[in-house]
């Protein structure tokens, strides 16, 4: 959690515009996901990701990561996660938070789009267990990039989470090493009416919104 407070601070006072992006409401955060995941899935450069789809345990959207810094900086988002079940249907959403701290010399501000698989049981399971540190709990790697990579390679390689990001109009690969995530509670409960753990949400299904059937009907296409 201190990371992310600390990237949330910084970002407060580098972009202080992006302050109301962060604060979205859980359906219009569901709502960027799709637009983010058509936008991106749409591209020739991320034909890699799209034969993935159909291959993931489960995917991660965050629709707006938000990078700033001046000698200490931090990237901070809000984000939805979805898990396919046994017989291939994917579930309701999951709210989480995404959040990374670097000391070095920087300085800007950046807004990016990210997308990330999650190929493994083992991966899945330790971002359903609270928090989870990629590179340190679920290994990351950051996914081909370009249609002439062949899509088997990224499979070749056994990380447990495999990472695609869009920032300032270029697709790229990126491993958001030592990035954190965690549940965001507060979303989760005010989406569903109660409060509800991830697991319950995505793997018991015991809640539901109707808000995100257009997020798993595109999903569902693949």
């Amino acid at each position: 959690m201190k990371h992310l407070i600390a990237a949330v601070f910084v970002l407060a006072l580098a972009i202080p515009a992006a302050s109301p992006k962060a604060a979205d409401s859980p359906q219009n955060i569901v709502d960027s996901a799709l637009v983010t995941f058509n936008n991106m899935s749409a591209d020739p450069n991320f034909k890699n990701l799209n034969s993935l789809v159909d291959r993931a345990k489960a995917i991660i959207i965050v629709p707006d990561m938000f990078k700033a810094g001046f000698i200490i900086g931090g990237q901070f988002g809000n984000a939805v996660m979805l898990v396919r079940g046994e017989d291939g249907s994917w579930s309701p959403v999951g709210f989480l938070q995404m959040g990374a701290g670097s000391v070095g010399l920087q300085i800007g501000a950046q807004v990016s789009k990210v997308v990330l698989m999650v190929m493994t049981d083992g991966g899945l399971e330790a971002i359903l267990s609270n928090k989870v540190t990629l590179g340190g709990d679920a290994s990351v790697a950051a996914g081909p990039v370009g249609a002439g990579v062949a899509a088997q390679t990224t499979t070749d390689i056994g990380a447990d989470v495999y990472s695609y990001t869009k920032a300032q109009g270029l697709f790229v690969g990126a491993s958001l090493e030592g990035a954190v995530i965690e549940p965001d509670s507060k979303r989760n409960a005010e989406y569903y009416g109660r409060s509800v753990t991830l697991r319950d949400i995505m793997i018991n299904r015991v809640v539901d919104n109707a808000g995100a059937n257009a997020l798993r009907a595109r999903l569902s296409g693949f």
